[in-house]
């Protein structure tokens, strides 16, 4: 689990190793912002006036839904956060764009990796998955994926984006 159970304040007492890991909630986060800019050529994509808040979720085992600020969110991708943190690991995300002109949103599914904060500005590296990147858009949400047992983003697994439940996520 990447956040930690503290900072949720959610106590778990599991009767073996392995029936734990099968009930820690996988949560997954959002991160919306004004507009993004990308840069194709750094592979940086810009939070603008990204939410100070990071919301977060999981509807198994047991639904779970809350918000930490950002400095929190920003603890989860060092060792402090243990040793299955994002800096170590970096999740898949799905970006969800509106581009000017467009009638629907565009997505992208990338690895992002070296968050930075740049005033109210969020910075990620990213590598694309799927989908195109926008040069820009407006209103812009990052749906940010959990890793674990069938986590990922994309055919046959339980995540974000174009993903589908795959086996053993039940």
């Amino acid at each position: 689990m990447r956040l930690s159970l503290a900072l949720l304040a959610l106590p778990l007492v599991l009767p073996t190793v392995a029936a734990a890991e099968e009930a820690k909630p996988q949560l997954m986060f959002v991160q919306t912002a004004d507009r993004v800019e990308i840069d194709t050529a750094a592979q940086t994509l810009r939070l603008v006036d990204v939410g100070p808040q990071t919301l977060y979720f999981a509807d198994r085992p047991e639904r779970i839904a809350g918000h930490v600020k950002m400095d929190a969110f920003m603890a989860e991708w060092t060792a402090k956060a243990g040793a299955d943190n994002f800096g170590a690991d970096p999740p898949n995300a799905t970006l969800s764009v509106y581009e000017p002109g467009k009638d629907n949103n565009t997505l992208a599914v990338i690895e992002i990796s070296n968050p930075k904060l740049d005033g109210a500005d969020l910075v990620y590296s990213y590598k694309l998955i799927d989908g195109a990147m926008p040069t820009a858009g407006e209103a812009s949400s990052l749906f940010i994926d959990w890793i674990g047992v069938g986590g990922g983003v994309g055919p046959g697994f339980h995540g974000v984006g174009v993903g589908l439940r795959g086996p053993g996520i039940y």
